[in-house]
């Protein structure tokens, strides 16, 4: 295992929800982490974001950690789910509640209901 795997591992398993993204949270730096983060940012859910930008090791890393060609990548209680196109389907069907329920992972039922009315 690579230094950077090891990292990208021992953030996955810490944490119950990790975004690995181009900026951060309160800054994206490209328009589909600025996607992700923001439903997670509006829904409520306590997660940490990893900045991909701060280190080309993590940036190439966890692109080879999830055999996943690019960021953001969402894991959840240890298990990769998705990019940008996959959170926003699983946000639009209301399959990402149905998973958070399942994982016990808090987050606000209603903005996940506004998103969706919002994008009807």
């Amino acid at each position: 295992m690579t230094d950077a795997s090891a990292q990208i591992q021992e953030t996955v398993d810490s944490n119950d929800v990790v975004l690995f993204m181009k900026g951060t949270a309160a800054m994206p730096q490209c328009g589909f982490s600025s996607r992700v983060a923001g439903v997670l940012n509006y829904m409520g859910v306590d997660y940490a974001d990893v900045n991909v930008l701060a280190d080309d090791r993590l940036r190439q890393g966890i692109k080879d950690f999830s055999d996943w060609p690019t960021i953001p990548q969402l894991y959840v209680k240890g298990e990769f789910i998705g990019g940008c196109d996959i959170i926003t389907e699983m946000t639009m069907s209301g399959e990402i509640d149905r998973m958070f329920d399942e994982r016990s992972i808090t987050y606000d039922k209603e903005a996940a209901n506004r998103i969706r009315e919002a994008n009807l």
